[in-house]
This record gives C-alpha cells, sequence and structure tokens, in this order.
C-alpha cells in the first residue's frame, strides 16, 4: 500500500535559474506549512492500511513495528523526502509516497473482503481528516477572533488546517486512481476478468513510471479525476470562509 501526494506549488521563477531571496522565502513558508501536514495525512493513510490488516486477521504490520504513529517508521528517504521536495522546487507535479506497510492477504479470513477493506482504508481515513478539518478551523477562527494575542499563531494553525482540507482530498481522489500500485486498482481488479485481472496487476511493476507519464503528458486526464476534490473543497470553503483570520503570510 502507497499513500502518494500530488499537487503543485507554483514558483515564480524559471527552474534552470536560482531562486530569488523572495521566492526562496516563499517556497520556504510554503514547504513548512505543506510539509507536517502532507506527512501526518501519509502516515495517517498508512496506519489504517495496518490497522485495518490487523482486523481482518493479518498481523504482519504490527508484527513488524510498522503499526505506529511515529512518523519515522513510514518515511522513505527518497519517496518521501528527495522526491517531492526536488520536484516542489522546480515548479513540477509533487509526486511522492510514504514507505509501504507490510501486509499478507493470505492471512485475511476473506482474501476479497479485505483486501478491499484493507486497500480502501487509508483513503477513508484521508477523507475523515479533510471533514475533521472543517469544523476545527471554525473553532480555531473563533478563538483568534476573542483573543488577539494568538491570532496571529493561530492563523498560521487554520492555514495548515485548510491544507488539511484539500491535500487529504487530493490523496483520496489520487490514490483511488485504478492505477498499481495506487489503492483503486485493488479494487478494480476485481471488477475485471480473472485473466485480465491478472495482466493488470503486472501494470504495478511499471506503475511509478506510468504515474509520472500521466502525471506529465496527461494532466488535464488527472485534473478531471481530482475534480471532485476541488469541488468538495469550495464546498468546505463556504462553511468556514467566514471564520478565517488575516493571512499570516501575506504581504
Amino acid at each position: 500500500m502507497l499513500a502518494f501526494a500530488f499537487g503543485r506549488i507554483p514558483i515564480p521563477v524559471p527552474a534552470v535559474r536560482l531562486l530569488s531571496l523572495p521566492a526562496a522565502v516563499d517556497f520556504v513558508q510554503r514547504l513548512a506549512l505543506v510539509a507536517p501536514v502532507l506527512l501526518f495525512s501519509m502516515v495517517a493513510h498508512e496506519y489504517a492500511h495496518g490497522y485495518a490488516a490487523l482486523r481482518q486477521g493479518d498481523a504482519t504490520a504490527y508484527q513488524l513495528g510498522r503499526l505506529t504513529w511515529n512518523p519515522l517508521k513510514h518515511i522513505d528517504p527518497f519517496m518521501t523526502v528527495l522526491v517531492p521536495v526536488v520536484l516542489a522546487f522546480i515548479g513540477g507535479p509533487i509526486f511522492g509516497g510514504a514507505k509501504p506497510v507490510p501486509v499478507n492477504p493470505r492471512n485475511y479470513r476473506n482474501y476479497k473482503r479485505g483486501d478491499i477493506i484493507v486497500s480502501l482504508a487509508g483513503v477513508a481515513t484521508n477523507f475523515v481528516i479533510a471533514i475533521a478539518c472543517v469544523p476545527l478551523i471554525v473553532l480555531v477562527g473563533l478563538v483568534g477572533q476573542q483573543v488577539g494575542a494568538l491570532e496571529r499563531p493561530l492563523a498560521v494553525l487554520q492555514q495548515m488546517l485548510v491544507l488539511g482540507v484539500f491535500l487529504n482530498l487530493v490523496l483520496v481522489a489520487f490514490n483511488l486512481l485504478p492505477i498499481p500500485p495506487l489503492d483503486g486498482s485493488h479494487v478494480f481488479k476485481y471488477l475485471l476478468p480473472p485473466a485480465w485481472s491478472l495482466q493488470y496487476q503486472r501494470l504495478g511493476a511499471f506503475g511509478f513510471f506510468l504515474l509520472f507519464a500521466i502525471l506529465t503528458w496527461a494532466s488535464p486526464v488527472v485534473r478531471f479525476w481530482l475534480s471532485p476534490a476541488y469541488y468538495l473543497r469550495l464546498v468546505a470553503e463556504q462553511v468556514y470562509f467566514p471564520y478565517m483570520l488575516p493571512n499570516p503570510f501575506s504581504s
């Protein structure tokens, strides 16, 4: 199971040039806001896979010490750190993932049912996080409006919660793409005839290259697939917008 993130952090200079000081500061600010939210969301995603597997009869993740909220256990130096930071720096599509939680579907009490439940547990958790962030944004805004001394730090927290809504909705939509090894492929394979399903699952060996190709050359398709996430974000904004504190990063 993999928790992938996808998005864009625009950088207002050509990728071949060094960042100007204001652009570099803006990049660091964005990264400081996005990184902890994205890391928590991906850890929650992976933890959910491991916990769901345990409930379905597979204790592999628990036995290997991966059923934990410790982010260090879920960080992959290449996919979680290097790849997304480099892509964010050059202004390309942000593409990365947490270290997969090990599961053994043969241990599930019901193979097909267990595989579907475990596969969807991560995206279900991301959806719950996105929904939970909305009342927290409202609560933080109400407190900040009443306690002036806390307005700026609470405004930073509020911005992170706003990102929590959007990033988790994107994680839901993106991970449901029916491309191995994303979670959606573990459901889609059961809709195919057995022979087709076997060939389809073999695409997992080229999944990373296929994903990168789609993100690079088929971005309109990806945007269409992610459109429900953008729509739900707009719905959430209608709820929390009246409670937004002044943006602490605006000039």
